[in-house]
């Protein structure tokens, strides 16, 4: 975009905004739907991401005419493979290197923003960018993908670091919040404690850190959620950070233009209605073997047909390889188990899909909420132990799997008894979480609700530029 045009554009209210968002799958999906949202009102987006995954997003551009793909080469960095440019790509030890080589980016991204001269730019994981949106003249928001209530600790960490430099590295709990969400299990605080201090990137800086730095130094916060739903952590996190907490609303993603494929449609066309168990546990998670078979052999103990898409358990090429003695035969003709990607919507949307096994990303989240599966949680790390709480115990939509308290192991039993609490008829907790997830689907698919909270997030990044 030239000056000109930047400046036609602010005449007739029109936006130009820069999406960077953290080199993963789910972030790059989330974003990617909250651009369409804004294409589709007008508005302008330039949409940076890595060059040979443009092709994976190509059919998700709804507006190509407003949402312009930038592509970035991904910058060398040693011990990273020459062809990997996600953090699906490579394995969880090798994650920090995305990270590095998006630091590297910067150069980059700074001779672009220079050119296109945003009002704002989105972002996520990168911490260095309101620093550089400052240098040029920009606006930047800090974009949270997914629910907003696990930022609330972070928030409250943000003074705490703000005070003592390199020492936020916990998820606290926020005080004047009475939730339950965010009491954590003991395997849950071994599995986050050192990811939280993990250094990642050129400078070495924590995910503690970086979110602290990025929250504390945005101009504004963005987030795909409701205050239906969350205005309690809205509020607390505004008026802790005392900055703008701008909602997005639900950002339903569209149905696909594409049809299921036919190998698909065609085993799934042979089943009842709402019978087919769906498992899905995201583009990065590889299960350690132990856990991957009791997934397998709990799917297997339901007795009912079952479609599940894993990446191969660590050490392993093929799921294949690491199927439990005697499954493939058990299971011939009731269950598929693929190891790469699926069409996950479609297959949510087929009306033999009864149940859907999520790890609770932000992304399939969402998915989950607009269809009419019942849903089983069954988080793995992170954020995704905060968003299975606000599900099973706040929002009340699903039925998360019982852990083992020491190592945090879903056995078979347990997945075969959350499968059954949803799915059975009689069951008083299956028409319970039925009953809250129709509630909140009707909610998010209210006609004009959508419409709404878009057209109000654009008005307050509007209220954000001077020159409107």
């Amino acid at each position: 975009m030239s000056q000109n045009n930047n400046n036609k554009d602010k005449e007739g209210g029109v936006l130009n905004i820069a999406f960077y968002p953290w080199f993963a799958l789910g972030h790059l999906t989330s974003f990617l739907r909250l651009a369409n949202k804004l294409a589709e009102k007008g508005h302008n987006i330039s949409f940076f991401l890595p060059t040979k995954t443009q092709s994976k997003f190509a059919s998700q551009n709804h507006y190509p005419n407003h949402l312009k793909f930038m592509p970035i080469d991904i910058p060398h960095v040693d011990g990273l493979p020459p062809w990997a440019e996600t953090t699906n790509d490579v394995p969880v030890s090798a994650v920090s290197l995305i990270m590095t080589a998006m630091d590297l980016t910067r150069d980059t991204i700074e001779s672009h923003l220079t050119l296109l001269k945003p009002d704002f730019v989105f972002y996520d994981f990168s911490y260095w960018m309101p620093e550089l949106c400052r240098k040029l003249g920009i606006k930047s928001v800090h974009y949270i993908t997914g629910f907003i209530a696990r930022y609330a600790g972070l928030a409250f960490s943000v003074k705490e670091y703000q005070n003592s430099p390199g020492k936020a590295h916990q998820w606290p709990t926020p005080p004047n919040l009475p939730s339950q969400i965010f009491q954590m299990r003991p395997h849950e605080a071994k599995i986050l404690d050192p990811i939280v201090k993990i250094r990642l990137g050129l400078k070495g800086v924590s995910y503690g850190e970086m979110f602290c730095i990025s929250l504390r130094e945005c101009d504004a916060i963005a987030v795909k959620t409701c205050k239906e739903m969350e205005q309690i952590y809205c509020e607390y996190i505004e008026n802790t950070l005392q900055k703008p907490v701008l909602l997005a609303g639900p950002v339903v993603p569209k149905p696909p233009s594409s049809k299921l494929v036919d190998h698909h449609a065609t085993w799934l066309n042979g089943f009842d209605a709402a019978t087919v168990i769906y498992c899905a546990l995201g583009s990065e998670c590889a299960l350690s073997l132990n856990q991957f078979q009791h997934l397998l052999l709990g799917l297997e103990l339901t007795g009912k047909p079952f479609l599940t898409a894993l990446k191969p358990p660590k050490e392993y090429e093929t799921v294949e390889s690491a199927f439990p003695e005697g499954f493939a035969e058990r299971i011939k003709g009731r269950g598929i188990v693929q190891g790469g990607w699926v069409q996950q919507q479609l297959i949510l949307q087929h009306p033999s899909v009864g149940c859907f096994i999520t790890h609770c990303g932000a992304a399939s989240l969402s998915e989950a909420m607009a269809s009419q599966c019942q849903i089983v949680l069954m988080p793995q790390g992170v954020d995704q132990f905060t968003n299975a709480k606000q599900m099973s115990l706040e929002l009340k939509i699903g039925v998360e799997v019982e852990a083992k308290e020491d190592d945090g192991l879903f056995t078979k039993e347990a997945i075969n008894k959350a499968i059954s609490l949803v799915m059975e008829q009689d069951s008083q907790i299956g028409r319970e979480v039925m009953v809250n997830h129709a509630k909140w689907r009707d909610f998010i698919l209210t006609e004009g609700l959508e419409d709404s909270y878009i057209t109000t997030f654009i008005q307050s990044l509007q209220h954000l530029l001077p020159s409107f």
